[in-house]
């Protein structure tokens, strides 16, 4: 009979915390995150203290989107979940994580978490004085390519998150991850069209570390500060007309109308002239075509790879026909690197986008930043 009695209390114990449990994952009253310019994913808080982040842009075009569910951890023991709902449920905070791209890098720095990065497909292109301390102690390892992450190494690392992007729904070595139980998230900041929208996306990386209020402050400072900068533009007493880009295999590609860049170029109060074409990427014209239509224009802003005019006319000597050439009013950023020659404005540049517009009015209206400190754009050699 003690034995009857004894199995009954169990039961009864045991049927206690299962209703606490489906209680609690029933308190589905969601608080959503605001994103002012971010149109690549959405947050909300739940009631029962979890955060789900939905990625409905993790690249060009995509039709999948991608939920995940983040846990704090002393929630996981009375939190029940349908695992189905989710690609990913990630226990929070995380205490160590890899990323895939340079951009990843400036968000974890700024929320002060870069000590949590412990793994980077081809460390060599990161610009950053922190971080490339960390790489020379051996606290970030390297781990291949981008394109052909080393699965094996990443798995014997054993990190709480990967942070990845893809190009398409097909990505091997991540379907390996997260064979072996570690959670893969995508982060889709490449695909925002405007410079704000891509900054915006510090908010995505907040929550796995628990740090929501100051991914919101942090944001908060850079949209006033380039808000404010594009209202120093507008006071400028002239409209510059602007070429960009540069060929590539007799292709010139330069920003299409509706891309980040693009914007820029708009917020700077310049006449961008390509800001009529339709397209959020890149733009693949002839050398004529360019030449009719930008040869006499005021400015040239990233000639893509080059950073001299030496080197500009030994590569074609048409460029020698522009303006901009003749008159020295080129600007680039590939030739502001890091000590191991990554490009420092493929890494700072989205998570910081009111200093690329202070460089750029600089440029374009001098007269309005005088004392400005250029981060990105300096003068052609």
């Amino acid at each position: 009979m003690k034995k009857i009695i004894y199995i009954l209390i169990v039961l009864i114990m045991w049927s206690c915390k299962q209703d606490k449990k489906e209680r609690l994952s029933s308190e589905v009253t969601a608080t959503p995150t605001p994103m002012e310019y971010a149109k690549g994913f959405t947050m909300e808080k739940l009631a029962n203290g979890l955060t789900i982040i939905k990625i409905t842009s993790p690249w060009p075009n995509a039709e999948a989107t991608f939920t995940y569910a983040l846990v704090p951890k002393d929630l996981l023991p009375v939190i029940s979940l349908d695992r189905d709902a989710y690609q990913a449920i990630i226990p929070v905070p995380v205490e160590n994580i890899v990323v895939t791209s340079t951009t990843h890098v400036p968000a974890l720095e700024a929320l002060g978490q870069e000590d949590k990065l412990i793994g980077f497909p081809d460390t060599k292109y990161i610009s950053s004085e922190i971080t490339r301390e960390r790489i020379d102690a051996e606290k970030v390892k390297d781990l291949g390519k981008n394109e052909a992450l080393n699965t094996e190494m990443v798995i014997d690392l054993n990190p709480d998150l990967v942070v990845g992007f893809g190009i398409n729904n097909e990505n091997k070595a991540y379907e390996t991850i997260q064979r072996a139980g570690i959670p893969v998230v995508y982060n889709g900041e490449w695909t925002e069209e405007t410079p704000l929208g891509k900054a915006e996306w510090i908010k995505f990386f907040a929550p796995f570390f628990l740090k929501e209020a100051k991914a919101d402050s942090i944001f908060s400072d850079i949209a006033k500060s380039y808000n404010q900068t594009k209202q120093l533009a507008e006071q400028a007493k002239s409209r510059p007309t602007v070429l960009s880009g540069a060929l590539y295999k007799d292709v010139w590609y330069l920003p299409g109308g509706k891309s980040w860049g693009a914007q820029f170029l708009e917020d700077a109060n310049t006449n961008y002239l390509w800001k009529d074409s339709k397209e959020t990427g890149s733009l693949s014209l002839s050398l004529e075509s360019v030449l009719e239509k930008g040869q006499e224009a005021d400015f040239w802003i990233s000639p893509s790879q080059f950073t001299s005019y030496k080197g500009m006319i030994e590569s074609n000597r048409h460029y020698s026909q522009f303006s901009p050439f003749k008159n020295k009013k080129i600007y680039t950023y590939a030739n502001t690197k890091g000590a191991t020659e990554g490009m420092l404005y493929f890494e700072l540049a989205p998570n910081r986008p009111d200093l690329v517009l202070k460089d750029l009015i600089q440029i374009f209206h001098p007269e309005l930043l005088m004392e400005h400190n250029p981060v990105f754009f300096k003068p052609l050699d």
